[in-house]
């Protein structure tokens, strides 16, 4: 039985997989994304306060006077601060806000509308353009101060220090590589997890494909999954309704079958009898028409009587009625020993030699397990082609030897065997190689239905420089 894929339809498995993966990753880009943000955040917080405790401190050092102001902010300090590029601190003094009195005259202003109050600093980003250095992203922090005699408006002063983003964008670069690394170990070993989760949950679906393809095709017994998900369960509940349905009328076929080779066999006899009693009683000198007709009825009679043995071997054979009889152990030297004495007169009658090849007298027993009456009807079948088809003067041998677990029968005969091409396609049934003989294309059929319900195997390999093998391997019994 075979479960036909429709085109174009995509594996369950990597459908989960993918819709199970895709929150995952659209998960993990957007925690990438806030925990950059977060990271910035962290580190403008980190460079305010900084540029707030430096503002601080270089309004102090802004001294008003009566004829204006004092500045106490040696050279060296300025050349400190300045002195890392990668990291410069700028800072610039202006009263009125604007009119540039100290430091670096290049620093961004204050944004189009922002007010900052008085005596708090406020921050902004801005670009800091300078002929000799470029442009460069800063991150600055604006105080402004009052100053002048209490009592009076006074003036405003506007103290600005400015600190390059690039050490800040690479903290937050750095913080986020920090998460986002543990961040995506997390990811695969979720996602390792998830697929073992998909192929644990799939595993019931697998089983049940192993027990669909695993059988043979005339196989119809249920499917046993009672271990499964309830939605698996539904499936092989369905699958088991189509089997039982198919086992149903395959029975009532073989039931007619049987039934009507058992009703054959007793006319088919007689018939067989009658020509054999008429062909005694007729004179073939007198009437040699009529001798001929009565041996063309005859030769009718046996094929339709070996036909319908057959079929009747071949319902035994079949996986209900196999199931249905008792197994025992059994010495199969002894069935082919005693069967190959049994067929010696009838090879002898056809011109053939049969033997039996024994290593050594009293050999070992070869135990197998299995019902007496089928593989004793397999081994005769194997006999009886060879008789048929060897031709006159050949030669069959049956043999028996154990080999790793097996026991292997062997009849093999110098006749002239068959095409390559033919060695598989002689199992089917109702198929025959050759036109000679009284054959009615079911032997082989049977040995292999036989075999096959006794977990065996049979194969045909030709013989050099003619001939046939014919070998059935079984496991041996302990």
């Amino acid at each position: 039985m075979r479960l036909v894929a429709v085109p174009g339809a995509r594996s369950l498995r990597r459908q989960l997989f993918v819709w199970l993966l895709l929150p995952q990753l659209v998960l993990w880009i957007a925690a990438g994304f806030f925990t950059y943000q977060l990271a910035a955040g962290y580190a403008n917080r980190a460079i305010d306060a900084g540029l707030s405790q430096a503002t601080r401190a270089l309004a102090r050092q802004v001294k008003p006077q009566d004829n204006g102001l004092l500045i106490d902010f040696p050279r060296a300090a300025q050349a400190i601060l300045e002195s890392d590029p990668s990291d410069r601190v700028l800072y610039m003094v202006s009263t009125p806000p604007g009119q540039f009195i100290l430091g670096n005259r290049h620093l961004p202003g204050l944004p189009t509308g922002a007010t900052p109050k008085v005596g708090e600093p406020f921050y902004y980003d801005g670009l800091l353009r300078e002929p000799q250095q470029g442009e460069a992203r800063v991150r600055v922090a604006a105080l402004q101060l009052r100053y002048g005699e209490a009592g009076s408006p006074g003036q405003t002063l506007l103290v600005q220090v400015a600190r390059s983003s690039a050490n800040r964008e690479e903290l937050a670069r750095q913080i986020l590589l920090d998460m986002v690394l543990p961040l995506s170990v997390l990811m695969l070993l979720m996602t390792m997890i998830v697929g073992a989760g998909i192929r644990a949950g799939l595993a019931p679906l697998a089983l049940l494909q192993r027990q669909v393809e695993g059988r043979a095709a005339n196989d119809l017994t249920p499917i046993k999954l009672s271990a499964a998900p309830p939605e698996v369960r539904a499936l092989a509940r369905a699958i088991n309704a189509l089997l039982s349905e198919v086992q149903h009328s395959v029975a009532v076929q073989k039931r007619f079958i049987s039934d009507a080779a058992h009703q054959l066999r007793t006319p088919l006899a007689g018939l067989k009898s009658q020509t054999e009693l008429a062909l005694r009683d007729a004179d073939e000198a007198s009437e040699p028409a009529l001798v001929q007709r009565l041996q063309r009825v005859h030769e009718s009679a046996v094929r339709s009587a070996h036909l319908v043995n057959q079929l009747l071997t071949l319902a035994r054979a079949e996986p209900e009625s196999a199931q249905a009889q008792d197994r025992q152990a059994l010495d199969l030297r002894a069935l082919a020993r005693e069967l190959t004495a049994e067929l010696v007169p009838r090879a002898l009658q056809a011109g053939i030699d049969l033997g039996l090849d024994e290593a050594e007298e009293g050999a070992p027993p070869l135990p197998v397990r299995g019902i007496a009456l089928l593989l004793r009807e397999a081994l005769s079948n194997l006999v009886d082609n060879a008789i048929r088809y060897a031709g006159r003067g050949a030669t069959v041998t049956v043999r028996l030897r154990a080999a790793g677990g097996q026991v292997l029968l062997e009849v093999e005969d110098n006749g002239p065997g068959l095409p390559a091409a033919e060695l598989e396609h002689v199992f089917e049934r109702f198929v025959r190689a050759t036109g000679e003989g009284s054959g009615c294309g079911l032997g082989l059929a049977i040995v292999r239905e036989i075999v096959e319900r006794h977990a065996g195997r049979v194969v045909l390999e030709p013989v050099w420089p003619h001939g046939l093998l014919a070998r059935i391997s079984l496991p041996a019994e302990g």
